[in-house]
This record gives structure tokens, C-alpha cells and sequence, in this order.
């Protein structure tokens, strides 16, 4: 299973005021230097939990349709399931009927269920299932204890932003981000 981004975000979850205001930093002197962090935060944070903060549209690849009927997206929360396209033996593609389909797009990972579901012809990436993902398009709608451990992160960056290349960041994790983000991590056996 791959996932893929096929539309990044509109905007991120924090703006740069929340951030600067949270620093205690005034003026618009490091404006740019913010915004690396602030988006490197975001995506360490939904590569820990496999949450999707801000709305995006994904594409998740299947070489073959699961045993069981559930079929498991590794992105949450999912909003909509936009399109579920299937390849024959020639590479032809062909749009699924979805008619019927169940979503638990809040789940955690997301499931869906298809009541029909046409045997792929193409060994590798036979299935791709396009969707909808995210708490919302505005910061208002990600969950404030995330928005909290994003502070502390971003703080910690902003901290190291000397030290580390931007390319190598995050640096590290502050203390208590782990218990912040703890609720919202998958768990498995």
C-alpha cells in the first residue's frame, strides 16, 4: 500500500501570528524564516500519527483488493472517497462502482468497505482509491491539543534554527510533545 499527495494543503493549521505571538517574537524580520518550520512541524506530526491536519486530496495505491472486506486507508480523518479507479491486464482504466460503499473516514486508520469489487488485471498498483482527507480547510478545525504540540515543536525549531540545516530539521522533539500527540498515535500489536 502507497500513499500518495495529490493536493497539498490550502493553508497550514497554525498562522504566522498564532506562531509569532506564541515565540513573543514582534516585527516581521523572521516572517520567512517561520514559515519552513511551521510546515516542517505539520508534517512530522502527521507522519507520527498518520492524521491529515489540513484538507488534501491523496491517492492510495493496492496491487490487489484485501482478504477481508474492510479495505484500511492510512490517512485520517477521510472526508470523502472521490473516485476508485481499477486497471485490467492491458493498462486500461475503468472507475469502480461505488455505489453502496460504507466509509468510517473518522476511524483511525480510516476503513471503507465495497460492496462490488472488480479483480484488477495489472499485478502492481492494480486499484487506486483517490480521496479526501483532513479536519478541515481552516486551523480552527484541527484539534487543539495538536495545535499545542505544533507550538512546542515549532518553538523547539525556531530554538535549533542556527544549529540544524532546514533540511535536516526536525532537530529533535521537545519535552512533553509525546504525551501531547500520545491520544492521537495509531496503535497496533
Amino acid at each position: 500500500m502507497t500513499i500518495a499527495e495529490l493536493t497539498p494543503p490550502d493553508g497550514e493549521p497554525l498562522t504566522l501570528a498564532e506562531v509569532k505571538a506564541h515565540l513573543r517574537l514582534s516585527g516581521s524580520a523572521e516572517d520567512d524564516l517561520l514559515s519552513g518550520p511551521i510546515t516542517a512541524a505539520r508534517q512530522y506530526l502527521e507522519r507520527e500519527t498518520g492524521l491529515v491536519l489540513m484538507t488534501a486530496g491523496f491517492r492510495l495505491y493496492l496491487d490487489d483488493w484485501p482478504d477481508g472486506p474492510v479495505i484500511q486507508i492510512g490517512r485520517s480523518p477521510v472526508q470523502t472517497i472521490d473516485v476508485v479507479t481499477v486497471y485490467d491486464d492491458l493498462g486500461d482504466a475503468s472507475e469502480a462502482d461505488t455505489t453502496g460503499m460504507v466509509l468510517d473516514g473518522r476511524a483511525h486508520p480510516a476503513r471503507l468497505m465495497l460492496p462490488r469489487r472488480v479483480r484488477p488485471g495489472q499485478s502492481l498498483n492494480g486499484i487506486e482509491i483517490d480521496f479526501t482527507a483532513g479536519f478541515g480547510a481552516s486551523g480552527a478545525d484541527v484539534p487543539d491539543t495538536l495545535k499545542r504540540a505544533l507550538l512546542l515543536h515549532i518553538a523547539l525549531l525556531y530554538e535549533f534554527r542556527g544549529a540544524v540545516a532546514p533540511d535536516n530539521q526536525p532537530a529533535a522533539v521537545p519535552a512533553g510533545y509525546e504525551r501531547l500527540i500520545a491520544p492521537f498515535r495509531r496503535r497496533g500489536l
